[in-house]
């Protein structure tokens, strides 16, 4: 079984996503993002490797380890009321801590990782997961995150090319997202979903029904769709 999964975004009118270029400004954004955040009531939260890489606190893990460890899930807490999902297929980031805002890290992983990286997320007591021999398969990590921990509903707040990956593999449940009324205009900005380089295959979309929509201070609009697969 997989969890529900919600992808939710804020993007503004032109549909980017890197809000520190959106004119007019306004420093109330961030907390109007953590208000929806708390209204979708999910058990965990799901970003990507280039935003993961943004909390860590570490410049690099050692190069070696001194045993080989299987490449099995291993989980440092299974008792958190939510959890901070980080897809880091080929071990790139060097955590030196083990939540973000009290959410405990769970890394998504690929066998191609080095013992040297297994060991220190051990020694930062971060919780991973494998889901796949070189790539990763999204299907797969949802079904050991729901089998392992329990997570039945899964907030997907990735860059466009984490987004994209979830659309085209059809596990996308629902589009939540607040359009706020500022522009950013710029050409090859970060959006909502992207496929990057060499991703052709249109998304399994059938249709997309709204099922709610709501205006929200400052003129946001927060609209949210449920998605019918093929």
């Amino acid at each position: 079984m997989k969890p529900y999964v919600i992808c939710h975004m804020v993007a503004s009118i032109d549909g980017r996503t890197l809000t520190s270029r959106w004119r007019p400004e306004d420093p109330n954004r961030r907390e109007l993002f953590e208000r929806l955040h708390e209204r979708l009531a999910a058990d965990a939260w799901l970003v990507g490797r280039i935003t993961g890489q943004e909390y860590a606190k570490r410049d690099a893990y050692p190069d070696h380890a001194d045993q080989r460890y299987p490449r099995e899930a291993w989980f440092a807490r299974r008792d958190a009321t939510a959890y901070g999902i980080v897809l880091d297929g080929h071990g790139k980031i060097a955590w030196g801590r083990n939540d973000i805002g009290g959410d405990p890290i769970v890394v998504v992983l690929t066998e191609t990782v080095s013992d040297a990286h297994i060991a220190g997320l051990r020694e930062d007591g971060v919780s991973y997961i494998f889901a796949g021999e070189r790539a990763i398969d999204l299907g797969r990590a949802l079904d050991t995150l729901n089998g392992e921990l329990g997570i039945k509903r899964l907030e997907v707040n990735g860059g466009g090319i984490t987004n994209g990956a979830f659309l085209r593999a059809g596990i996308i449940d629902e589009i939540s997202l607040a359009i706020f009324p500022a522009v950013d205009g710029t050409k090859g900005a970060p959006c909502v979903f992207d496929g990057g380089e060499g991703t052709g295959a249109a998304a399994p979309l059938r249709a997309m029904m709204l099922e709610s929509s709501e205006v929200l201070e400052g003129g946001a609009v927060w609209l949210r769709y449920r998605v019918h697969r093929c």
